[in-house]
Protein backbone atom coordinates (compact mmCIF):
# COMPACT_ATOMS: atom_id res chain seq x y z
CA UNK A 1 0.00 0.00 0.00
CA UNK A 2 1.09 3.52 -0.54
CA UNK A 3 1.98 5.10 2.56
CA UNK A 4 1.99 8.45 1.41
CA UNK A 5 -1.74 8.10 0.20
CA UNK A 6 -2.77 6.39 3.31
CA UNK A 7 -0.83 9.16 5.09
CA UNK A 8 -2.78 11.72 3.42
CA UNK A 9 -6.06 9.84 3.54
CA UNK A 10 -5.83 9.64 7.51
CA UNK A 11 -5.09 13.61 7.66
CA UNK A 12 -8.28 14.48 5.37
CA UNK A 13 -10.40 11.86 7.73
CA UNK A 14 -9.01 12.62 10.98
CA UNK A 15 -9.45 16.49 10.46
CA UNK A 16 -13.44 15.61 8.72
CA UNK A 17 -13.90 13.52 12.14
CA UNK A 18 -12.41 16.23 14.66
CA UNK A 19 -14.96 18.65 12.93
CA UNK A 20 -18.00 16.58 12.60
CA UNK A 21 -17.72 14.91 16.33
CA UNK A 22 -16.52 18.61 17.93
CA UNK A 23 -13.92 16.69 18.94
CA UNK A 24 -10.20 18.11 20.07
CA UNK A 25 -6.80 16.70 19.80
CA UNK A 26 -6.30 16.91 15.92
CA UNK A 27 -2.69 18.22 16.61
CA UNK A 28 -1.98 14.83 17.99
CA UNK A 29 -3.36 12.99 15.57
CA UNK A 30 -1.35 14.82 12.88
CA UNK A 31 1.60 14.10 14.43
CA UNK A 32 1.82 10.63 14.14
CA UNK A 33 -0.62 10.02 10.28
CA UNK A 34 2.99 9.34 9.04
CA UNK A 35 3.89 7.08 11.32
CA UNK A 36 0.56 4.99 11.47
CA UNK A 37 0.88 4.85 7.63
CA UNK A 38 4.20 3.38 7.83
CA UNK A 39 3.13 0.99 9.75
CA UNK A 40 -0.04 -0.16 8.36
CA UNK A 41 1.21 0.64 4.90
CA UNK A 42 4.37 -1.32 4.77
CA UNK A 43 4.95 -2.79 8.45
CA UNK A 44 2.76 -4.69 10.55
CA UNK A 45 2.09 -7.95 9.62
CA UNK A 46 -2.19 -7.87 9.23
CA UNK A 47 -5.07 -9.94 8.01
CA UNK A 48 -7.60 -6.97 8.03
CA UNK A 49 -10.48 -9.81 7.35
CA UNK A 50 -9.23 -11.94 9.93
CA UNK A 51 -8.24 -8.96 12.32
CA UNK A 52 -7.94 -12.34 15.39
CA UNK A 53 -5.29 -13.65 13.17
CA UNK A 54 -2.65 -15.40 16.12
CA UNK A 55 0.49 -14.61 13.90
CA UNK A 56 -0.44 -10.84 13.05
CA UNK A 57 1.72 -8.16 14.57
CA UNK A 58 0.31 -6.46 17.63
CA UNK A 59 0.13 -2.66 17.53
CA UNK A 60 -1.02 -0.34 20.54
CA UNK A 61 -1.58 3.20 20.44
CA UNK A 62 -0.60 4.42 24.22
CA UNK A 63 -1.70 8.28 23.71
CA UNK A 64 -5.26 6.43 23.20
CA UNK A 65 -6.15 10.43 22.63
CA UNK A 66 -5.14 9.97 19.05
CA UNK A 67 -7.05 7.10 18.21
CA UNK A 68 -8.66 8.95 15.68
CA UNK A 69 -5.86 8.63 13.32
CA UNK A 70 -5.80 5.09 13.96
CA UNK A 71 -9.66 4.58 13.03
CA UNK A 72 -9.08 5.96 9.54
CA UNK A 73 -5.72 3.75 9.08
CA UNK A 74 -8.09 0.76 9.67
CA UNK A 75 -10.93 1.86 7.80
CA UNK A 76 -8.50 2.39 4.49
CA UNK A 77 -6.88 -1.04 5.10
CA UNK A 78 -10.25 -3.20 5.07
CA UNK A 79 -10.76 -3.63 8.59
CA UNK A 80 -14.39 -2.00 8.43
CA UNK A 81 -16.31 0.36 6.45
CA UNK A 82 -14.93 4.07 5.61
CA UNK A 83 -18.36 5.54 6.37
CA UNK A 84 -18.16 4.14 10.46
CA UNK A 85 -15.60 7.16 10.75
CA UNK A 86 -18.74 9.79 10.23
CA UNK A 87 -19.75 9.08 13.50
CA UNK A 88 -16.30 9.51 16.04
CA UNK A 89 -17.20 10.83 19.40
CA UNK A 90 -20.75 11.01 19.02
CA UNK A 91 -23.69 9.70 20.91
CA UNK A 92 -24.46 5.86 19.93
CA UNK A 93 -21.19 5.66 17.25
CA UNK A 94 -18.73 2.40 17.10
CA UNK A 95 -16.13 4.44 17.18
CA UNK A 96 -15.01 6.55 20.94
CA UNK A 97 -12.98 9.73 21.02
CA UNK A 98 -10.08 7.87 22.62
CA UNK A 99 -9.48 4.47 21.21
CA UNK A 100 -11.17 1.24 21.88
CA UNK A 101 -10.91 -2.22 21.09
CA UNK A 102 -14.58 -3.21 21.72
CA UNK A 103 -16.71 -4.52 18.87
CA UNK A 104 -13.50 -2.18 16.79
CA UNK A 105 -11.56 -4.91 14.71
CA UNK A 106 -8.07 -4.41 14.68
CA UNK A 107 -7.77 -2.54 18.02
CA UNK A 108 -5.94 -4.63 20.28
CA UNK A 109 -6.01 -2.45 23.35
CA UNK A 110 -8.33 0.10 24.66
CA UNK A 111 -6.09 3.34 25.64
CA UNK A 112 -6.80 6.61 27.56
CA UNK A 113 -5.06 6.96 30.52
CA UNK A 114 -1.52 7.85 29.58
CA UNK A 115 1.46 5.58 30.82
CA UNK A 116 -0.78 2.23 30.13
CA UNK A 117 -0.32 1.14 26.76
CA UNK A 118 3.72 0.45 27.17
CA UNK A 119 3.17 -1.80 29.69
CA UNK A 120 0.82 -3.99 28.19
CA UNK A 121 2.27 -4.28 25.51
CA UNK A 122 5.20 -5.36 27.37
CA UNK A 123 3.21 -7.79 28.77
CA UNK A 124 1.67 -9.30 25.62
CA UNK A 125 5.40 -9.26 24.23
CA UNK A 126 6.59 -11.49 27.31
CA UNK A 127 3.78 -13.97 26.86
CA UNK A 128 4.42 -14.27 23.21
CA UNK A 129 8.35 -15.09 24.30
CA UNK A 130 7.29 -17.43 26.95
CA UNK A 131 4.81 -19.06 23.94
CA UNK A 132 7.51 -19.31 21.26
CA UNK A 133 5.48 -17.18 19.15
CA UNK A 134 6.86 -15.15 16.40
CA UNK A 135 4.51 -11.72 16.36
CA UNK A 136 5.95 -8.31 17.19
CA UNK A 137 4.51 -5.80 19.84
CA UNK A 138 4.92 -1.67 18.57
CA UNK A 139 3.34 0.35 21.00
CA UNK A 140 2.82 4.29 19.60
CA UNK A 141 3.69 6.59 22.77
CA UNK A 142 3.68 10.37 23.29
CA UNK A 143 6.48 12.11 24.14
CA UNK A 144 4.11 13.73 27.29
CA UNK A 145 3.35 10.42 29.02
CA UNK A 146 6.88 9.60 29.38
CA UNK A 147 6.36 11.76 32.36
CA UNK A 148 4.43 8.79 33.94
CA UNK A 149 6.64 6.16 35.98
CA UNK A 150 4.63 3.06 34.66
CA UNK A 151 6.60 3.35 31.51
CA UNK A 152 9.92 3.38 33.20
CA UNK A 153 8.67 0.51 35.01
CA UNK A 154 7.90 -1.43 31.66
CA UNK A 155 10.84 -0.13 30.54
CA UNK A 156 12.94 -1.62 33.28
CA UNK A 157 11.12 -5.01 32.65
CA UNK A 158 11.71 -5.49 28.99
CA UNK A 159 15.14 -4.57 29.02
CA UNK A 160 15.51 -7.12 31.73
CA UNK A 161 13.68 -9.53 30.21
CA UNK A 162 15.41 -9.16 26.53
CA UNK A 163 12.25 -8.70 24.43
CA UNK A 164 13.64 -7.96 21.41
CA UNK A 165 10.05 -8.56 19.82
CA UNK A 166 8.75 -5.56 21.53
CA UNK A 167 9.40 -2.12 19.54
CA UNK A 168 8.33 1.19 21.87
CA UNK A 169 7.81 4.38 19.26
CA UNK A 170 7.90 7.60 20.62
CA UNK A 171 5.86 10.50 18.41
CA UNK A 172 8.45 13.15 19.72
CA UNK A 173 6.30 16.03 19.03
CA UNK A 174 7.66 18.41 21.95
CA UNK A 175 4.09 20.03 23.10
CA UNK A 176 1.82 18.23 25.61
CA UNK A 177 -1.80 19.61 26.59
CA UNK A 178 -0.65 22.97 27.53
CA UNK A 179 2.76 23.96 27.11
CA UNK A 180 5.92 22.61 25.45
CA UNK A 181 7.46 19.07 26.90
CA UNK A 182 11.00 21.66 27.73
CA UNK A 183 8.75 23.42 30.39
CA UNK A 184 6.53 20.98 31.65
CA UNK A 185 9.18 18.33 32.95
CA UNK A 186 12.24 17.99 30.67
CA UNK A 187 12.68 14.41 28.66
CA UNK A 188 16.40 15.61 27.72
CA UNK A 189 18.64 13.30 27.29
CA UNK A 190 16.33 11.61 26.27
CA UNK A 191 17.67 8.86 23.97
CA UNK A 192 20.54 8.11 26.05
CA UNK A 193 18.08 7.82 29.30
CA UNK A 194 16.47 4.51 27.35
CA UNK A 195 19.65 3.36 26.77
CA UNK A 196 21.17 3.18 30.20
CA UNK A 197 17.61 1.41 30.48
CA UNK A 198 19.26 -1.11 28.33
CA UNK A 199 17.39 -0.35 24.85
CA UNK A 200 18.46 -0.24 21.51
CA UNK A 201 17.68 3.62 20.62
CA UNK A 202 17.04 5.10 17.09
CA UNK A 203 16.40 8.22 16.07
CA UNK A 204 14.39 9.24 12.71
CA UNK A 205 12.19 12.06 11.59
CA UNK A 206 8.89 11.09 11.94
CA UNK A 207 7.58 12.50 8.68
CA UNK A 208 9.96 10.79 6.20
CA UNK A 209 8.60 7.95 5.01
CA UNK A 210 11.81 6.28 3.86
CA UNK A 211 13.73 6.75 6.56
CA UNK A 212 10.79 5.67 8.76
CA UNK A 213 10.41 2.78 6.56
CA UNK A 214 14.17 1.62 6.79
CA UNK A 215 14.04 2.27 10.49
CA UNK A 216 11.32 0.04 10.83
CA UNK A 217 12.16 -2.51 8.50
CA UNK A 218 15.53 -2.77 9.83
CA UNK A 219 14.49 -3.60 13.70
CA UNK A 220 15.79 -7.84 13.89
CA UNK A 221 12.81 -9.98 15.32
CA UNK A 222 15.32 -12.19 16.87
CA UNK A 223 17.74 -9.57 18.31
CA UNK A 224 19.15 -9.49 22.21
CA UNK A 225 17.02 -6.08 23.06
CA UNK A 226 13.37 -4.11 23.01
CA UNK A 227 13.66 -1.06 20.68
CA UNK A 228 13.12 2.56 21.22
CA UNK A 229 12.30 4.67 18.09
CA UNK A 230 12.18 8.08 18.62
CA UNK A 231 10.58 9.82 15.90
CA UNK A 232 10.79 13.88 15.57
CA UNK A 233 7.42 15.33 14.62
CA UNK A 234 5.67 18.35 14.45
CA UNK A 235 2.85 18.60 16.29
CA UNK A 236 -0.50 19.74 13.35
CA UNK A 237 1.92 17.99 10.57
CA UNK A 238 0.27 18.91 7.34
CA UNK A 239 -2.05 22.06 8.33
CA UNK A 240 0.30 24.97 8.29
CA UNK A 241 -1.89 27.15 11.48
CA UNK A 242 -1.98 24.00 13.17
CA UNK A 243 1.72 23.01 12.90
CA UNK A 244 4.02 23.78 16.34
CA UNK A 245 0.90 25.04 18.38
CA UNK A 246 -0.56 24.20 22.01
CA UNK A 247 -3.71 25.28 20.93
CA UNK A 248 -4.78 22.65 18.75
CA UNK A 249 -4.23 20.09 21.50
CA UNK A 250 -8.05 20.55 22.38
CA UNK A 251 -9.26 23.00 19.89
CA UNK A 252 -11.99 21.65 17.23
CA UNK A 253 -11.53 22.19 13.66
CA UNK A 254 -14.44 24.69 12.70
CA UNK A 255 -15.89 27.55 10.13
CA UNK A 256 -12.99 29.26 8.56
CA UNK A 257 -10.41 27.08 10.22
CA UNK A 258 -12.16 23.76 9.13
CA UNK A 259 -12.31 25.12 5.56
CA UNK A 260 -9.09 26.15 5.58
CA UNK A 261 -7.52 22.54 6.82
CA UNK A 262 -9.34 21.07 4.28
CA UNK A 263 -7.88 23.46 1.56
CA UNK A 264 -4.45 22.50 2.70
CA UNK A 265 -5.55 19.16 2.32
CA UNK A 266 -6.86 19.19 -1.07
CA UNK A 267 -10.24 18.65 -0.21
CA UNK A 268 -11.74 22.37 -0.43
Amino acid sequence: MDAEKLALSIRKHAVMMAHLGKSSHIGSILSIADIVAVLYGKILRKRPQEPDWPDRDRFILSKGHAGAGVYAALAETGYFPADWLQGHCTNGSKLCGHVSHIGIPGVEFSTGSLGHGLSVGTGMAYAARLDSKKHRVFVLMSDGECDEGSNWEAILFAAHHRLSNLIAIVDYNKIQSLAPVEETIRLEPFAEKWRAFGWDVREVDGHDHMALFDCLNDIPADGDLPTCVIAHTIKGKGVSFMENSVLWHYRTPQGEEFEAAMAELGER
